[in-house]
């Protein structure tokens, strides 16, 4: 292949802060080296980086040599990779604002998709489906709690936009008038559990939801016999033959006292099948149960970009229930990666990294046979 005709993806991203520091760099890295082995030229940027009038970015390159990142004014890339993240803050409207300026321009291997809302509507229109989903509904007012309360003993009160388990409050019913209350603040600071009775518990809620839309989600049963919670990460990627594939599951545990397992939030991870044994399932349980998580995975991957647009990957968070059942807690777009080196899984991680490279390139051939 000659120089000119090298693919060149282009991983978009925000930076962090104003000292323009990026949350993944250590994996941009290791992408750009396995991109080099491919014939894949890989390079960072932003928003911030971009000259509109000349077409060119001001690129954060990585040189597997010498070991150093530098920067290069380059032309745009033929392909994109989306990692942009949703932000409070100007630097997300600037992607909002690229993504809208070259929408059609460029090759783009992800686009955004919707809210937790838009999304459980999507997946509940389908019956094959709706046995998966945990009920959801949008938090209005008490009525909603009090009605979900009534059905499920234990309920999830959750941001409809966000993620790495920010603003989630669990609660349980105790009696007829008392419940018990914890959660994580928007910071991820654990909240205490506190009893609290149903005169004090309206208030709370409504002063809780203030702060953004949220959404009430029934609870499924993950707690470990230690009392921590639990549930599965399972990330689904396409592959180089332009293919939906399973790349790994991880199992996750929260930390004492949490009622999420995110990484970021103190959790660690484990190989799903030490989980599965935890629940004591059988040899032949715990391969029908993987079966049905993977089949769901990729089944809800398929369906979310059959409507929202072109996918590279997706990681879908799990609940399996005592009894085996598997549920859908919620969708990722832009998965971490960092699940499967804690869990002990080498394969899964390397394969994190090049899926999204392999089929970056068979993007690449696919257009160039059509042109």
């Amino acid at each position: 292949m000659n120089v000119l005709s090298q693919p060149v993806l282009g991983i978009l991203t925000l930076y962090m802060n104003d000292k323009k520091q990026l949350e993944e760099r250590h994996i941009y890295q290791k992408m750009i080296v396995e991109g080099q082995k491919m014939g894949l030229d890989v390079f960072v940027f932003t928003p911030m980086d971009v000259h509109h009038e000349k077409k060119l970015v001001h690129s954060l390159q990585f040189d597997p040599k010498s070991k150093k990142w530098s920067r290069k004014w380059r032309s745009f890339p033929n392909l994109i990779f989306d990692r942009g993240r949703i932000q409070k803050n100007k630097r997300f409207e600037q992607l909002v604002k690229f993504r809208n300026r070259y929408n059609n321009s460029f090759t783009f291997l992800n686009r955004p998709i919707r809210d937790k809302w838009a999304i459980y509507q999507l997946l509940s229109s389908k019956p094959r489906f709706r046995p998966h989903l945990p009920e959801t509904a949008i938090f209005q007012n008490m009525s909603d709690v009090y009605r979900f309360m009534r059905n499920y003993s234990c309920v999830y009160i959750k941001p409809m936009q966000g993620t790495g388990g920010r603003g989630i409050l669990r609660v349980d019913r105790l009696g007829k008038e008392l419940y018990l209350i914890q959660g994580r603040a928007l910071t991820r600071k654990i909240i205490p559990a506190q009893k609290m009775h149903k005169a004090r518990l309206a208030p709370y809620l409504i002063r809780w939801k203030a702060k953004k839309n949220y959404l009430i989600q029934q609870g499924i049963e993950i707690k470990l016999p230690n009392g921590r919670v639990h549930d599965f990460r399972m990330l689904v990627q396409k592959n180089g033959a332009g293919k939906w594939a399973v790349t790994g599951c991880a199992g996750r545990v929260g930390p004492p006292r949490s009622v999420t397992s995110n990484l970021h939030g103190g959790g660690h991870a484990v190989p799903m099948n030490t989980l599965l044994k935890h629940a004591s399932h059988s040899e032949e349980k715990r391969v029908e149960i993987r079966r049905t998580a993977e089949k769901l995975s990729i089944d809800v991957a398929a369906t979310l970009e059959a409507n929202y647009g072109a996918l590279c990957e997706l990681a879908l968070d799990l609940a399996i229930d005592p009894s085996g059942k598997v549920y859908l807690l919620e969708v990722n777009p832009k998965p971490a990666r960092e699940v499967f080196n804690q869990s002990g899984d080498p394969e899964a991680y390397r394969a994190a990294i090049a899926r999204p490279l392999e089929y970056a390139m068979w993007l690449h051939k696919q257009k160039a046979a059509s042109s």
